[in-house]
């Protein structure tokens, strides 16, 4: 893949990007519906293709925010049309890496050394690049080590992007201003942190200690020796990224035993350490074909505070939810109706919301759940486009649903689309989550 010299960091430089890139999705709206005029049968694909990949092609060369937002869209099937989840998707593994110039500067900025003199051995070309920085191999007391190097300008630039990335967020996925507003502050906070590597070493061995206990799950060591504010150190971990590892054929054994341990990995997070790692998406774990699973990446910790989660989990109760007051009172602590609701709206957004919870908490109401049933995804995709398409909510006056709730639900959403690519069969009852928090 080509490499980049430079990334643009002045936010008159990347606003004049999305402009351009704006001009070229207009254009292509233009194109669409002059065709459409000649073949009325002509359908949206070729229109979302063509603005995915501008799209993509220019946030993959701002990297950052920007990019991190398109990969978090591509996590929510269901929320985007095709053509863009799967060109978003590449920014989980191959977005075009920096240049070797640009490497060796962040390093004498943050560390006052070249890599050539801090590790014995350094490969310049990068192993994957991502939205948020790249990752090189290295060699150093005679172990593999991987070495996370954040792009120039990402830090500065979180605000600026996510002001101009906002209006193409809400054309692609459809969502309100109103809802935009409100949850882009969560988003905000979450990629400041993201940026700060000295957090996210002090995150990572913190998690990576009190997860140990939990079986089949491999962490590397940090090196905060070898790290900064742009830099992070770590042991290199082998293993395949979820696609690779597929290809390869593995037992069903080896898939249960990964999707064992990685439900177990985040039920004990939730409900043990109200917090999680809530960016689940597969290039940040390795899978080996003896059943255990390399876990890193630690910049995107969602504390969860008690008073949601107390309310969240609820939601998994049917007993509790037979009360239509507790009901009510459980759905209006979670912001999914609210006080200025009529009546006729509680109601209805009451239905439409305990459909969708009966069936995303379905795993937690059974002994064992086989995530490979790919008729339970279909149902769960088809509700979401269902709901998507809903004109009284998409114009709602009120965005639905707490801010906590989005880092949380795109947690469970990251988790249950790796167990179906899996096609994992995962023990999901209480008495294993209550063993997880209470190991022996």
């Amino acid at each position: 893949m080509k490499e980049q010299t430079n990334i643009p960091t002045g936010k008159v430089e990347r606003a004049s990007k999305f402009v351009t890139t704006g001009l070229k999705v207009g254009t292509n709206y233009l194109k669409h519906y002059t065709k459409k005029l000649i073949d009325p049968s002509i359908s949206r694909e070729e229109l979302h293709a063509d603005n995915a990949e501008d799209i993509y092609d220019t946030l993959s060369n701002l990297k950052g925010s920007a990019l991190k937002v398109a990969q978090m869209l591509s996590m929510d099937r269901g929320m985007l049309p095709k053509a863009y989840s799967e060109r978003f998707a590449m920014s989980q593994y191959s977005a075009p890496p920096l240049s070797g110039p640009l490497v060796i500067n962040t390093f004498i900025k943050t560390l006052g050394k070249s890599p050539s003199q801090l590790y014995d051995k350094f490969e310049m070309q990068a192993s994957n690049a991502a939205s948020i920085g790249q990752v090189h191999k290295a060699v150093k007391w005679g172990k593999d080590l991987a070495v996370k190097i954040q792009y120039p300008g990402v830090a500065n630039s979180v605000k600026s992007d996510l002001r101009i990335v906002k209006p193409f967020a809400m054309r692609i996925v459809g969502m309100t201003e109103v809802d935009m507003d409100k949850y882009f502050q969560e988003i905000e906070g979450k990629l400041l942190e993201e940026t700060d590597y000295q957090l996210e070493i002090r995150r990572s061995i913190e998690v990576s200690e009190k997860c140990a206990h939990i079986p089949n799950l491999v962490f590397p060591v940090y090196y905060p020796e070898l790290s900064s504010d742009r830099i992070i150190t770590m042991d290199w971990l082998k293993g395949f990224h979820l696609k690779e590892f597929l290809e390869r054929d593995p037992s069903q054994e080896a898939r249960n035993q990964i999707g064992q341990a990685l439900w177990d990995f985040y039920q004990f997070q939730v409900h043990a350490l109200k917090q999680v790692h809530a960016d689940p998406h597969p290039g940040n774990f390795l899978m080996r074909e003896d059943g255990t699973v390399g876990v890193f990446d630690f910049g995107c910790i969602k504390e969860i505070p008690e008073d949601f989660y107390v309310n969240y989990f609820l939601l998994t109760n049917k007993e509790v939810l037979k009360d239509e007051v507790r009901r009510r009172e459980i759905y209006t602590n979670l912001e999914m109706i609210h006080p200025s609701d009529t009546e006729k709206e509680v109601v209805f957004f009451s239905g439409l919301f305990q459909r969708m919870i009966d069936l995303l908490t379905l795993p937690f109401t059974q002994e064992e759940f086989d995530f490979g049933n790919e008729s339970y995804f279909t149902e769960i995709y088809a509700y979401m486009d269902y709901l998507s398409n809903l004109k009284e909510v998409r114009e709602s006056k009120v965005a639905r649903g707490s801010r906590h709730s989005l880092y949380v639900n795109r947690t469970y959403f990251g988790l249950y689309s790796i167990l179906s690519d899996l096609k994992a069969k995962v023990i999901t009852n209480e008495a294993r989550i209550q063993t997880m928090m209470h190991p022996a």
